[in-house]
């Protein structure tokens, strides 16, 4: 080994190096202040509606991507209360965006050799939404885990249920409870019935196979189930108004 390269080894591996830690830092820092800018700012689009827009999805109906952000204020309560009824029934309550009690049943549940039904919350929702790609992959989840924590101590329920319910798929293309709205009961979200609200949470699982406006049989029973839940959740809705 000569010694001009002895000279340039050294140089090289702290370059190296320091392109790692420039890589690790922006990809740390990058989202938590895309997070801290939405904290105020409207979340413009995801990478759901991209995705999905890549796909075609919506462009069968002649109307593309639907999505038209207002606050939490011109969406109806009742929407916001059916949602928490039907996904998430502690979101007021979490600690750092996790339902520690469901996560413990799907690790019981998995031990016993049973298929888990999901712990998903709404603040690890909102995080997938803004930042993610669909699918159960382990990496989305492990990415997911990562930045729950920070929206949820970053920001208050009230913005987290108002990013989620601006951004969530309702339908092909529709994006967010006013474009649903309008799609499904034309009319603005702010005049929703406990009743519609119910059918919108109601089809949040699977929002391009069940549809708000003509339900199945197994949506309009979901959707009883989640309007009588909202009567019987009480104080759990308190971080909601």
């Amino acid at each position: 080994m000569g010694r001009q390269e002895l000279l340039h080894r050294p140089a090289y591996r702290v370059s190296w190096r320091r392109r790692l830690l420039q890589l690790l830092l922006v990809l740390l820092l990058g989202p938590l202040a895309l997070i801290g800018v939405f904290r105020f700012a409207p979340v413009p689009a995801t990478p759901l509606m991209i995705i999905r827009s890549i796909q075609g999805i919506g462009q069968d109906v002649g109307e593309g991507m639907r999505h038209d952000w207002v606050p939490l204020e011109s969406i109806a309560p009742a929407l916001a209360e059916s949602v928490v009824a039907g996904e998430d029934n502690n979101f007021c309550r979490e600690s750092l965006g996790f339902d520690f009690g469901a996560i413990r049943e799907e690790v019981e549940a998995w031990q016993d050799g049973e298929t888990p039904r999901g712990a998903s919350t709404i603040t690890m929702q909102t995080a997938k939404n803004l930042f993610l790609w669909p699918g159960r992959d382990p990496v989305r989840k492990l990415v997911e885990a990562w930045l729950t924590p920070q929206v949820a101590l970053l920001w208050p329920k009230r913005r987290v249920i108002e990013v989620y319910l601006n951004s969530v798929e309702f339908g092909p293309g529709i994006y967010g409870a006013e474009a649903a709205a309008r799609a499904f009961f034309n009319k603005p979200a702010a005049r929703l019935t406990r009743g519609e609200a119910a059918r919108l949470a109601a089809v949040l699982p699977s929002p391009l196979n069940w549809s708000a406006a003509q339900p199945s049989e197994r949506v309009q029973r979901r959707a009883a189930v989640i309007e009588r839940r909202v009567g019987q959740l009480g104080p759990l809705l308190d971080c909601l108004r």
